[in-house]
């Protein structure tokens, strides 16, 4: 008896939230404004129940289905446009890419960023600008990412080394950790010029900060409220990720400076190329030496990690579709068999393996949501009001798997998919409004082209030398993990068979550097 009052008080309870709920909603709405339609919200949380029982890019795709391609949430305090259609996201970035071209700082990256310092995350307007202008007309230009083709080749030559020892062994690699040191090495050489004593400290601080800037944190969801900030200790962490990073990053520059001043010769890395335009003297902008930082802290996270992540999920799925996998390794071994390598010059000769790459990135965006926009005046999308203030999700993973745009079994991985007619159609530079893991429009990712080359010589080069079994004892789980990106939730454990000899002066590798 005492469990039946019991029940029926919490009934009770939630009934009255509920009621009082839809009479707050109903007031909100009483101001004449035609809001996209959405989930009923409660108090304080808003519509973060909705949320409760997945990942957000995944509830989200499932409230769009009852709900529309434009659906308004409140996270928190956040008023929130979501855009799950093609015709949403192209009027979101492409016919009012300025209105919405501005990020919302939430509290947790304002910490990160200092104040929006970087580039991913500054506000639109000249700064932003600025750093746009440097990030594309100096940083990841076609000749620059080519400058750096040594490195990726000798980095990979590296990890073959490492993986033809495990294959001899008949040991199983662990692919995330084995991946993410290979592009994170190949990075910090393109950066830095060479790896520095606090590397792990340093890739810590990142990763850590990856899952901060995810945007979830109760700091970022109840932003007027500062016990909340207190209590949730989420920007004190914020706090000691960007300290220390910058701890790091400060010794690194000082001896770049000095090598500088001594007379060292052209800039070669990317922190030579930003401290020679932060030495330069200009009226409308000089770039301080904390926006030095915030971009190269941008770079590892956007560079880095986006790229382990479409590594990991290209090779998961080729093993979960073994005749994807066969025809991309027949590709590739056809290819480069008379050099007994793979080059980086000649990959423009594969066309299936980049079939693959690209079905990865429809299936596997890096950044589910993308990086979140603010509506900076009044407008209208798909024909319902959008205040100023309202964040701006874009669900490009949920646009990648609509069966609208891709019928043709859009939860498969068929990288057949675009050939023939659909091979022009489907690309990912930001024109196609259905294929958008690197966004579009004036926040489109400036390094897209940095990303790619290190996932195109890793992947090719690892199906050429071996072929990929899941050992006997092994889970393999495609499930994806929380945060700002989406990698794999599981350790991808997989046992390489070497197939083709590694020799010449891969065989050497570049273990000592």
């Amino acid at each position: 008896m005492e469990n039946a009052y019991v029940y029926l008080g919490v009934a009770l309870v939630s009934v009255f939230i509920v009621l009082a709920s839809r009479r707050r909603s109903a007031a909100r709405r009483g101001d004449g404004l035609r809001l996209a339609p959405g989930p009923w919200q409660l108090p304080v949380i808003g519509s973060l129940h909705h949320l409760a029982r997945d990942l957000p890019h995944r509830a989200m795709r499932d409230l769009a289905r009852r709900h529309g391609p434009v659906m308004f949430l409140r996270l928190g305090e956040v008023p929130t446009l979501v855009v799950s259609s093609r015709e949403g996201a192209s009027e979101v970035m492409k016919t009012h890419d300025t209105t919405f071209a501005t990020r919302p700082l939430s509290s947790t990256i304002r910490v990160l960023t200092n104040s929006g310092g970087d580039l991913a995350f500054a506000p639109y307007g000249e700064y932003w600008r600025q750093l746009r202008k440097i990030a594309v007309m100096e940083l990841f230009t076609a000749r620059r990412v080519l400058s750096f083709r040594t490195i990726r080749e000798e980095e990979v030559a590296a990890m073959l080394r490492e993986v033809s020892d495990a294959a001899a062994a008949d040991r199983p690699v662990e692919m995330h950790a084995r991946l993410s040191a290979l592009v994170t090495d190949s990075t910090v050489r393109s950066v830095m010029g060479d790896r520095f004593k606090e590397r792990e400290v340093f890739l810590r601080e990142l990763d850590r900060s990856m899952k901060l800037a995810a945007g979830f944190n109760p700091p970022d969801l109840w932003p007027s409220s500062r016990l909340v900030g207190w209590l949730s200790g989420a920007c004190r962490l914020a706090k000691e990720c960007r300290d220390v990073g910058n701890g790091v990053l400060d010794a690194i520059i000082q001896e770049h400076m000095e090598r500088m001043e001594g007379g060292g010769g052209q800039a070669e890395d990317l922190l030579d190329v930003l401290l020679t335009i932060q030495k330069e003297s200009r009226q409308h902008f000089r770039l301080d030496m904390d926006a030095v930082k915030s971009v190269i802290f941008d770079i590892f996270g956007a560079g880095s990690e986006t790229s382990t992540t479409t590594l990991e999920w290209a090779i998961a799925e080729l093993v979960m579709n073994p005749k994807v996998m066969q025809k991309a390794t027949a590709e590739v071994r056809r290819v480069f068999e008379a050099g007994g390598a793979v080059v980086e010059h000649n990959l423009g000769e594969l066309r299936y393996f980049h079939l693959v790459i690209r079905e990865t990135l429809r299936l596997h965006a890096p950044v589910p949501l993308l990086l979140p926009r603010e509506c900076q005046e009044p407008c209208k999308v798909l024909g319902y009001d959008v205040p100023r203030g309202t964040q701006v999700l874009v669900n490009a993973w949920a646009l990648g798997r609509d069966e609208r745009y891709w019928p043709d079994a859009p939860e498969e991985f068929r990288p057949e998919r675009f050939e023939g007619e659909n091979a022009a159609a489907a690309e990912f530079k930001g024109t196609d409004f259905s294929f958008l893991p690197f966004g579009a429009g004036r926040r489109m990712c400036p390094g897209m082209a940095f990303g790619l080359a290190n996932v195109e010589l890793a992947l090719a080069s690892l199906l050429f030398h071996f072929d990929w079994e899941i050992p006997p004892a092994a889970e393999f789980d495609m499930a994806e993990s929380f945060g700002l990106t989406a990698r794999p939730k599981a350790k991808l454990l997989l046992r390489p068979v070497l197939r083709v000899p590694i020799v010449g002066a891969l065989s050497k590798g570049k273990a000592d550097r």
